[in-house]
Parts: C-alpha cells; structure tokens; sequence
C-alpha cells in the first residue's frame, strides 16, 4: 500500500479546483485500506487520551464538501475508536431563529471543544461564506445593519465576512485550538452515482431532497466559492486539505492518517507526570489499599 503524504494534501499556495484530483491511488483493495484505518483511528483514539490529561490544547476538525461528498460516514469511521467523553460533533444545519439573533460565528464558538477534547463541525463557520455567496438572499434574513436587500451584499461584504474568519481562526489558534480544515473533494459524475443510490436503495430513500437536484445545477458556482475560500484561508495555523473523494474509504484514511501524523509533530502533548510526592508515595497508597 502506498504511502501517504500530508503535505500532498494541505494547501500552501493557490489552488485551482478543477485540476486537482478527486481520485487516489493507494495500491491497494478496499479491505486492506479498511485495515489500515482500524489501525491509525486506534491510534487517534489513543493519542486523544493523551491529549486529554494533557489539558492544553483542544482540536477542531472541520468539513467541508458538496452534498454526497461522504462527511457523515467518514466521522463515523474516523472517530470510532475515540473515548466518548473526548469527542463532539456538531452538525450545522439551517441558522435557527436563535442563531439569527446573534452573529452568525456564535454558534459556531460556543459550539467550540474545550482543552483536552476533539471537536468535529459537520458543515462549518465557512458555510457563511458559501451558501450564503451562492445565495445571497440567505444574508438578508441575519437582520444586519446596513443590509436592506441583495444589492448591499457586494465585494465588500465578502472581504469583511473573510477577514471576520480569519480573525475568529487566529483568535481560537492562539489560546490552544489545533484547527484542521478538510474539503473533501468530490466529483460531480461521482455525486449523481450517489444520489442515484438514494433513489435506488429504500432504506437510504431518506437522505434524498429534491432540493439537492436544484443545488446541483449551482456545482459551478459553488465550485468557484470553495476555491476562494480555501485560497483565501489556508494558513499555516488553520490550513486546508483538500482531500479526494470519490472513493470514501481511501478519503477517511487520509484524513485519519493527516491528523495522527500531524498530532505527532506535536512534542508536548504527552500524559503530566505526578508530582514527587504522590510518586514517592505510591508503594504507600497501593499497600494501604491492600490492607483494607
């Protein structure tokens, strides 16, 4: 089985979307790249122990993708071996009337993990730069001031709504968040194969939408969006992987084996020590328990 590279898949110049692949050869069958997630998701989960009684850093794992590009399946296979007091995911859905009472990065920061924890957002903070650029009529139910209709929403906007992320990611980054972004990218013969078989299997009948056939017609527009927000946003402290997709299994193991490799580079993250004298005292305590 091949080898793989995070470096390959991590955004550190300008991209152009339509020349990267959505497909990687592994060499190897389903089963053995099966096999080889089993092994490195063992490994996260334990590094996530290690992780949490070290107390100071958390982890944000972000995803991004078109519809069918395999968010739901890879969080459950990458994360399985995790303990469940040490992961949250968070899937965001359309704003709340809640939501939309505040500005539109709050639930995205109280839904951040604490130290010591993984947290996973199923659709992020970018889907303000995304759906809402496809449609900007979704901006006008926010409320903003000096927003009255779709012709206020222009450059502009999108440049301070870029440069508010930014801000947010650097912000979190800089008091102990790890932020990993992946946009798992997929291709759209490979999405109509999916949503075909949605329609085709009765017991996945429940994900399709229609409205998912009226978002594929945007694939282009959408397409352009992500390319500029990844091209605006990938920084060494909040960097983009752009992932292919077309086959999920070799999609979660890359993710899985990014984010082992790249938590190991990480020196200080390792279980605290006891302090000297509760060290120099555990013959004391195991024979006291001993005697009970």
């Amino acid at each position: 089985m091949n080898t793989i590279h995070h470096e390959d898949f991590k955004v550190s110049s300008t991209i152009e979307l339509s020349k990267i692949p959505t497909t990687h050869d592994l060499d190897a069958s389903e089963k053995k790249i099966e096999k080889e997630l089993e092994e490195v998701r063992e490994k996260l989960g334990k590094l996530q122990d290690t992780l949490y009684a070290h107390g100071k850093y958390a982890v944000l794992v972000c995803l991004q993708g078109m519809d069918t590009s395999g968010k739901d399946s890879l969080i459950r296979e990458v994360f399985k071996d995790f303990n469940a007091r040490g992961i949250v995911v968070h899937s965001f859905k359309v704003p709340t009337a809640l939501e939309l009472s505040h500005d539109y990065l709050w639930r995205h920061y109280i839904a951040l993990p604490q130290r010591g924890k993984f947290g996973v957002f199923n659709r992020t903070h970018y889907e303000n730069v995304l759906v809402t650029r496809v449609h900007p009529e979704y901006i006008l139910g926010e409320n903003l001031p000096n927003v009255h209709s779709v012709e206020d929403i222009n450059d502009e906007f999108w440049d301070k709504r870029f440069s508010e992320i930014k801000n947010f990611e650097r912000h979190i980054a800089q008091n102990g968040t790890l932020i990993y972004k992946f946009y798992l990218h997929l291709s759209k013969d490979e999405q109509k194969n999916r949503l075909l078989r949605r329609l085709e299997k009765k017991e996945k009948n429940w994900k399709f939408s229609a409205g998912d056939l009226e978002e594929r017609k945007l694939w282009d527009q959408y397409q352009e969006c992500y390319q500029d927000a990844i091209n605006r946003t990938s920084f060494s402290h909040a960097p983009w992987y752009v992932i292919p997709a077309d086959d999920k299994p070799t999609a979660r193991y890359i993710v899985a084996r990014t984010l082992y490799d790249t938590l190991n580079e990480y020196d200080d993250i390792q279980e605290p020590e006891l302090d000297q004298k509760t060290k120099a005292n555990l013959d004391l305590y195991k024979q006291q328990l001993e005697n009970e």
